[in-house]
């Protein structure tokens, strides 16, 4: 695996990503198949694409206020959108002319970009692998929840199994993360969101 490059389950229309809430919000967000109040369009919401990174931020759907592991299918067009309308969580001198233009492209932009380390099944780190959070804000919020979801399905079930599987053999079965494959993004997002693209 390379440092930056995004992984996830992707047909020619959508692409899944993970975010885990209280009942409270996810389960009116399962009936109506779209995020509804009580969740909350005024907040930043962070979307995964790595399944395993999920886990290891929610404790497999253990901690408070993660119980419920949802998979969000969303269009691969507003997905793309976000990474053309992003800027990076932290400046990186080689891609911002000064730490000024890092502040003042982040507060253009509707959605932010963090790469964090990427866990293994066990959660463990992985060595130089970063996975991608993809931060919404703003008009990118209210698209995500009124444009590009396609459906929203209760993975929870998973990512218990996942947790009692960690103890026995994960190399059986078909888990998430294994068929999440390298998703291709233009030439021009790569830039835009890797700190170590070599061609910015």
């Amino acid at each position: 695996m390379n440092t930056y490059e995004i992984r996830a389950i992707y047909n020619a229309h959508t692409l899944r990503v993970y975010q885990a809430y209280p009942p409270e919000v996810a389960i009116p967000a399962l009936k109506a198949g779209r995020f509804v109040p009580p969740f909350k369009m005024e907040r930043m919401t962070w979307i995964k694409p790595s399944f395993t990174w999920m886990m290891y931020r929610c404790g497999f759907g253990s901690k408070a206020g993660q119980e419920v592991v949802l998979g969000i299918d969303i269009t691969r067009e507003g997905f793309e959108w976000a990474l053309a309308h992003s800027a990076l969580s932290h400046f990186v001198p080689a891609l911002h002319t000064s730490e000024t233009h890092w502040k003042a492209e982040v507060a253009a932009c509707p959605v932010r970009i963090q790469w964090d380390p990427e866990r293994d099944a066990r959660l463990n780190p992985m060595a130089g692998v970063r996975s991608l959070q993809v931060g919404l804000s703003r008009e990118a919020v209210q698209k995500y929840v009124r444009e590009w979801i396609v459906g929203i399905e209760d993975v929870t079930p998973i990512a218990h199994q996942m947790a009692e599987a960690r103890a026995f053999d994960l190399a059986s079965g078909v888990w998430p993360h294994q068929q999440e494959r390298i998703y291709p993004i233009p030439e021009v997002l790569q830039q835009r969101i890797c700190p170590e693209h070599s061609g910015r």
